[in-house]
């Protein structure tokens, strides 16, 4: 049963390189999809593995033992080791619970006060305008969804570059981006490893939404032009807002630059391998927990005197 739950805490490992290439060859919002989804998928595995860990190490007590009706000693592969593995996992899953806890708590908090600015500032449709020196735009959550703009942004721009910029953030607003992001940092909280993965998603977000405002516009190059002028005027603009708010000025911006102003060719082999590669990793990782968590149940039933063994 060890050796099966060891594989969930090493695959995140992979995950970031993995990511990196899906991005890269798949189009942006099927690389948004994939890379989130397997990030949750690990995050998930992960968690299924330090709780087989802790309840083993649990169940080893005689307290534990006779709360779950064992008759029999509960017999894993490595016996030695299951209370070690118990106490690391009960550390990394209260770790995991009180990082995780407080980020949730101080992103409330940031978007109330990010709705609250919003609200006291100038409103037409789903444009809110802030009196701010400081150029910023970014796409607010919530009900109704807001796109936030500062004069200072507003100064910065052009008539068709604040369109373009206006496109973009009601792209990340439509999609929405912040489950993504949000998806992404909560699993980060479960495996160093995935903290990598959050900015691959971020960059795949901001992707998704250049293409969307592309299309929209039908101007790659107007895009690309606000997005770096953008990106120039607010560079440090972000610092304030929820961690979970896409922007437009957030992200690689010259990577993102680049691939709104060279043209894409597909590589269908290339996709499907990459996206084979990256759903492999995460149905790896299900399976290894899934068959650790039965083969730990069936101990279980053994002493407990239900099943042979």
């Amino acid at each position: 049963m060890t050796a099966l739950l060891i594989l969930p805490l090493l695959l995140p490992f992979a995950l970031p390189s993995l990511a990196r290439r899906a991005l890269a060859r798949l189009a942006p919002a099927a690389a948004l999809w994939a890379v989130t989804a397997a990030a949750v998928a690990l995050a998930g595995c992960v968690l299924t593995a330090l709780g087989a860990f802790v309840l083993t190490g649990l169940l080893k007590l005689p307290f534990f033992a006779a709360l779950g009706e064992l008759v029999r000693p509960l017999h894993t592969l490595s016996d030695r080791y299951a209370l070690p593995l118990a106490a690391l996992g009960t550390g990394a899953l209260a770790v995991c619970a009180w990082t995780g806890t407080r980020w949730a708590l101080r992103q409330a908090r940031a978007l109330r006060a990010a709705r609250a600015e919003a609200g006291r500032g100038s409103a037409a449709g789903d444009l809110c305008v802030v009196d701010s020196p400081s150029p910023d735009a970014y796409a607010l959550p919530g009900r109704p969804h807001r796109i936030v703009v500062t004069t200072g942004m507003l100064r910065s721009l052009d008539g068709a570059e604040r369109e373009a910029l206006f496109a973009h953030e009601r792209a990340h607003n439509s999609g929405g981006h912040h489950f993504f992001l949000a998806a992404a940092e909560l699993a980060a909280h479960c495996h160093p490893a995935l903290r990598r993965v959050r900015d691959v998603v971020r960059l795949a977000v901001e992707r998704v939404a250049d293409e969307e405002a592309a299309r929209a516009v039908g101007d790659r190059r107007l895009i690309a032009r606000a997005i770096a002028r953008a990106a120039l005027a607010g560079q440090s603009a972000a610092a304030g807002r929820p961690a979970f708010v896409p922007g437009a000025t957030t992200g690689p911006v010259p990577r993102r630059v680049a691939a709104l102003l060279t043209a894409r060719r597909r590589r269908v082999r290339a996709e499907v391998l990459a996206a084979v590669v990256l759903v492999g990793c995460a149905a790896l990782s299900c399976v290894a927990s899934a068959a650790g968590v039965i083969d730990f149940h069936h101990r279980v039933e053994v002493a407990q005197g239900e099943a042979d063994r």
